[in-house]
Parts: structure tokens; sequence; C-alpha cells
């Protein structure tokens, strides 16, 4: 028998460290497989075999060189399995520590919000791994390890895969708690812009209602300037406004063509909206109400701004059903009954009420109680009340519309849509470069302009974005 020396310190060790595994590893042994929470996890059949020894060197005969071949044959096998048991172990262990993790990250979740059972299971899941991974570690010292090294890898794989799996669950369910927790903030949000809009709307409100007014609460006709023109005028067209809705929703209960009722008061006027038609009947109000706005014949001299100053303040905050009925025979009530009889044409309230009732009233010089005679006098009131405060102006006050298809002037006029001029800036923008890019038209007048002295206050128009070829074409 030959006896094979071992060149260095290191290699005695290792030729040692490999006879400890050859005499407590059997391929023979079975592996047993544990589930816990959900992953799999191995349990080795770990024994003890002190009566074999597949790796010892005391297995070696006498026969020669036979014998020697076996030996070396024998020892490349050991060494071969040695590697195939070591790599088991090692992927036995890392399958425990990513079991370990998931069990952890699960431990982690349940904190937030907290959740005992789950905070139980985690632990205990922790608790069995370790136990596992110390009785692997004590067999191990002992020499009692058994396993098969392709099964082990196997479940080893299974188990890792299986813990993997678990984490992702996990990171998925965090998350999603993430994303929900988002949803309901967003929500909330959401709830708060609309109750601040609400708010907001209702401050609005109030305050286009009041705030106009506020101004001139104990107004002397020494501090009257153009701003305040400007509120009373906003003032009285949210009035106009009012009643325009009024009269529409009464043409239509009716069952009016708009359409066609449109086509009469600006037979050519083509609308970029539906909802922009009542932009006509309101021209057609503004028109008609403010016609003779400042006649030539009205004083305008310095001695009489205090009279109309006066008049004004009286008009302003007063009920207007009782004024009527207290002056019946006013200028106001002349102003009223005139405005009326012109506005609303006897055909149309016919058509509108079913009889000419309110005419006959307002023609023998009494009143209707109907809320479509209301909101229309207190129309009138407001135009006849912004005609006394232009009379208070020591300057002079005139009045002007602009012709149709005049070209848009930012000095004069002002788009009573919004979309008008943005498409304008838009258009112009991209086709700065093009001859034929398009310019802003006047369709029609909706509040006419006023001057007070050398101080513009613009008209409202309704514009059409129109083609500048089309335009050279028909000039």
């Amino acid at each position: 028998m030959e006896t094979i020396k071992p060149k260095s310190a290191m290699n005695n060790r290792s030729k040692k460290f490999a006879k400890t595994f050859q005499k407590v590893i059997s391929l023979k042994s079975a592996t047993k497989i544990a589930s816990n929470n959900g992953i799999c996890m191995l349990n080795s059949n770990l024994k003890v075999k002190e009566d074999q020894e597949p790796f010892s060197d005391h297995h070696i005969n006498t026969n020669g060189n036979h014998t020697n071949k076996n030996t070396n044959t024998n020892k490349n096998k050991n060494k071969v399995r040695n590697k195939a048991v070591m790599e088991a172990l090692i992927a036995r262990l890392f399958a425990g520590v990513t079991t370990i993790k998931a069990a952890y990250a699960e431990l982690q979740m349940a904190q937030h919000p907290y959740n005992n059972d789950s905070i139980q299971a985690a632990d205990q899941a922790v608790v069995v791994e370790l136990r596992s991974i110390s009785e692997l570690k004590r067999r191990f010292l002992k020499k009692e390890l058994d396993l098969s090294p392709q099964v082990t890898i196997m479940l080893a794989e299974i188990q890792e895969q299986q813990s993997i799996m678990k984490t992702y669950e996990i990171t998925i369910k965090k998350i999603q708690g993430e994303v929900d927790a988002r949803d309901s903030q967003i929500s909330s949000l959401r709830k708060k812009l609309y109750e601040c809009n609400s708010f907001n709307k209702s401050l609005e409100k109030k305050l286009n209602s009041n705030a106009s007014m506020s101004l001139f609460v104990n107004l002397e006709l020494s501090s009257l300037n153009q701003t305040h023109f400007v509120y009373f005028l906003h003032h009285t067209l949210r009035s106009i406004r009012s009643f325009v809705k009024l009269m529409i929703e009464e043409m239509e209960s009716a069952n009016w063509d708009v359409e066609a009722a449109v086509k009469f008061i600006h037979p050519k006027a083509v609308f970029s909206k539906p909802s922009h038609r009542c932009f006509a009947f309101e021209s057609f109000i503004c028109i008609t109400m403010f016609e003779g706005f400042v006649s030539s014949n009205e004083p305008l001299h310095n001695t009489h701004q205090n009279h109309y100053f006066e008049k004004f303040n009286n008009l302003k905050s007063l009920n207007t059903k009782q004024y009527l009925e207290n002056n019946p025979n006013s200028s106001f009530a002349k102003f009223l009954k005139s405005k009326y009889l012109q506005l609303v044409h006897a055909k149309m309230e016919c058509s509108l009420f079913g009889n000419l009732n309110q005419r006959k009233l307002v023609n023998s010089g009494e009143f209707p109680h109907s809320s479509f005679f209301i909101a229309f006098a207190e129309m009138a009131k407001r135009v006849w009340t912004l005609h006394y405060l232009a009379l208070s102006f020591q300057e002079t006050v005139t009045i002007f519309q602009v012709k149709k298809n005049t070209r848009f002037s930012e000095v004069y006029m002002e788009s009573i849509t919004e979309e008008s001029v943005s498409i304008s800036t838009t258009s112009c923008s991209r086709d700065s470069t093009d001859s034929n890019s398009g310019e802003l038209r006047v369709v029609f007048t909706v509040v006419p302009g006023f001057k007070i002295g050398k101080t513009v206050i613009q008209s409202q128009v309704y514009l059409s974005l129109l083609d500048s070829s089309a335009n050279s074409s028909r000039n």
C-alpha cells in the first residue's frame, strides 16, 4: 500500500476536512420538506453512520497497481461528491437567509398599520428558520450531516424562489397601500378644492352684488371719477344679463325657434359656440335700453351736476316696485313704459304669456307683478340711474358703437369672449410670416362704449377670426 504524503500543512488540513465530510455524508438518505408561512423549507434527514466511512483510506486493499487505480478513482469520486455536498449546504444556507429576509419584510409591513396576527406569523417564521439553520450547524459540526446534494439544491432553489416571491408580494402590498393613501389624499384635496371653489364663488357673488354699490356709500360729487362710472356700468350689465337669461328661458318654454330669433337680430352672424347666441339678445337689449342715453337737449352745465347727482343717490338704492307705485308719473316711470313697449313686442308678449295683460297694465300707467316684468324694471332702473350718474360728471359723456366688420382695436374694444383673443394670438404666433394670416373683425356690438371727456370705456364686441386674403378679395 502506497501512502500519499501531503506537500504542506494546508494540504493536510484540506484533506482532513474532506475526510470529515466523507465520513458523515451519505447519498442514500432522503431529504424531507417542511412548510412554514407558505415557504418550502428543508430539514435534512441526518443520521450518524459510524460503521460507514465511504471516503476513508482504511478500505484500500493491497493488490498492487490495480488497488492504486481503484483508490485514485474513489478519491476522485469523493472529491466530486464533497464539492456537491458543500454546494448543497451553501444553497441551503442562502435559501434560509432569503426566507428570513422575507419574514423580516413581512414583520416590517405589519407594523404600519399594526397587525398583531401578521407580526406573530412573521416572528414565528424567523424563529423556525433560525432553529433550522442552527440544527444544520450542530449536525455539521458533529458529523451527523447526511443529505442528497441534488435534492437539497433543488429544494433550496424552490425555497429561495418562494421567499423572493413572498418579498415581491409584500412590496406590492406596500406600494398598493401607498397608492391607496395617495388616492385618499387626492380625494380629500379634491373635496377641499371643491369647497374652496364654492366658497370663492359665493364670495365673488357677494362682491359682485355689493362691492360696486359699497363704493358709492357716502360718495360726494367732488370725489366722483371715471372709476365710479365703470363700477356702476358693470352693476347695470349684470342686471341686463340676468334679464337676457330669463327671456331666453321664457322663449324656450314657449317653444320658440331661438336660432331664427338670433338670425332676425343679426342675420349674418356666425357663432363659434351655440352658447354664444345669448350675446345677440344682449346686443339687442343694450341697443334698445341705451338708445338716447345722453340726449343733446339734456343740460350738462355745472349748475345741474348737483341736481343729477342727488337723483342718482336717491334712486340707486330704492326698491323699484315701491318707487314706481309712489311715483307713477316720474321721468323713470315714463322711461320704463317707453322701453318696455319698444323692447317687448305685442306678438312676443302674446307668444310668451298667452295674453297681453302686462302690456295693457303698462299702457294704463300700472305695473305688473310678474317675475318677467320685475326683472325688466330692475334692469331699466339701473340704466336710468347710470344715466343720472353720467349727467353728474363735469366732462361730457358720450356713447358709441362699433360698426360691423371693423378691425379689432384694444383701445376702443373689448372681446366679450376670451376665446377670440386667444385664438387670434395663437394664429398670429403660428403664421407670423404669412401675409394671409387671420385677423379679428367685429361681428356686432354687444355693449356700447362710453367716453368721459378724453377717457374711453371700451365697447364689448363679439369677434370673428377672418382671413385677410378673403378680406382683400372683397375689397
